[in-house]
């Protein structure tokens, strides 16, 4: 208890940091052992980072393993709104941190705790300039982070394995903008804490195939005047009857996975749903409910690993229809629709759909060595008709069609140590 104690307090210095979507608003996994196989894990161990994934797996763990490190994001976001000029997301590099600790008690029962960066996006488009015909993106600026802290218990019965992680999640959420109206719309940043459960089993088939299953409850953040905040103006203008709830829950997420290992190479494979739609707040703006499909290769020598792995998930939005954004009434009433996704596109785009994976492991002692991962997302281009502006004269609202391009690339690090 004194070993995992100490690293305790070097978690509590860990700063948390804006961070940008994958998989919705969801990295594709936490640790550069998973991110390096495309995020597979369900099925497959990673000792100490599966403390998140699937809690039953720190059972692979011999006496103490704790994994040290982070991710850089780099994520590419170019909006245009309607003929306006193509701007960029200020908001393109962030440091993600991930602490994880697994440790045998007995032959039959683990234990595990962690902290991670696990969800979150954002852009900033504070400097894009404005012109009368321009509106520099509404100098819009977003953040949602989201960090988990997790106590993991595993029990290991013959080839079948059992795990249970209560969470503690924080949350912080800021939008500001500017109005068609020329107004600053915001009111500063909201932060929030709420629990949930991640549970998990695995199953050894036989030598070398394992089976995991993972359910994680949804989590109910409230983040004070903020969605409140920003949808008022458009229900001023009569788009929305009514101003939005406060409330942003992370969803509900459901998986299954299997890992096969014959001799030196190892291939996973992980099939999961994230309930966008039963999600408040996300089921509000239309988002659907997300299938994540993950493979990932690993080929292990003595003392270093090569993996290699692949992730796709259709991104969550939806183009809402010109009309009402729920029942109501009011003078631009048609208009409810185009506001919808111009908050998804513009403030939240989630678009990223493909991930390319690679990443390695080499042994530094007998004790420590260090992992590494790269992940790439190729350019989507995703158009909606939006907003795109105000007429100063009639007070009448444009519509036109806005486009988002969204590419990401990330390098993960970290540091592992088993005694």
């Amino acid at each position: 208890m004194k070993k995992i104690s100490i690293q305790l307090s070097l978690i509590a210095t860990l700063a948390i940091t804006p961070l940008f979507a994958t998989n919705g608003d969801t990295l594709i996994a936490v640790g550069a052992k998973s991110r390096g196989m495309g995020g597979a894990g369900i099925g497959y161990s990673h000792c100490a980072e599966s403390t998140l994934q699937n809690p039953s797996l720190i059972t692979c763990t011999k006496g103490t393993n704790i994994s040290f490190g982070g991710t850089v994001f780099m994520p590419d976001v170019n909006f245009k709104m309607g003929q306006a000029t193509e701007y960029k997301s200020a908001s393109d590099m962030n440091v993600i941190p991930s602490v994880s600790i697994s440790e045998r008690i007995t032959d039959a029962l683990f234990i595990g705790i962690g902290m991670w960066g696990t969800a979150g996006m954002g852009v900033d488009y504070r400097d894009a300039k404005q012109t009368p015909t321009d509106s520099g993106n509404m100098h819009m600026v977003t953040n949602l982070q989201l960090m988990q802290f997790a106590m993991s218990l595993a029990y290991k019965m013959g080839g079948l394995s059992i795990g249970i992680s209560p969470v503690l999640q924080y949350g912080a959420l800021d939008i500001n903008y500017q109005g068609f109206d020329g107004k600053n719309v915001g009111d500063g940043i909201s932060q929030d804490l709420s629990t949930g459960v991640n549970a998990g089993l695995s199953y050894e088939i036989t030598e070398g195939v394992t089976v995991g299953a993972v359910y994680k409850s949804k989590i109910e953040m409230e983040y004070k005047n903020q969605l409140s905040v920003a949808t008022k103006p458009f229900v001023d203008f009569g788009i929305f009857p009514a101003t939005m709830a406060n409330t942003l829950e992370q969803p509900a997420e459901m998986g299954v996975g299997i890992g096969y290992t014959m001799d030196q190479h190892t291939i996973a494979l992980d099939y999961k749903q994230t309930k966008w739609s039963d999600a408040k707040g996300y089921k509000e703006f239309g988002w659907d409910d997300q299938n994540v499909v993950a493979v990932g290769y690993e080929f292990k020598a003595d003392g270093w690993a090569l993996r290699a792995g692949y992730n796709h998930a259709d991104h969550p939005i939806t183009e809402a229809k010109s009309g009402p954004a729920v029942i109501g009434f009011g003078k631009y009433d048609q208009a409810g629709g185009n506001a919808l996704n111009l908050f998804n596109l513009l403030g939240f785009p989630a678009t990223a759909e493909d991930h390319y994976t690679v990443g390695g492991s080499m042994g530094l002692t007998e004790n420590l060595g260090v992992d590494i991962a790269y992940v790439y997302a190729p350019e989507t281009e995703v158009s909606m008709k939006t907003i795109v502006g105000l007429n100063p004269t009639t007070g009448d609202l444009y519509t036109g069609t806005s486009t988002v391009k969204h590419a990401e690339s990330s390098a993960s690090f970290q540091l592992n140590y088993r005694f």
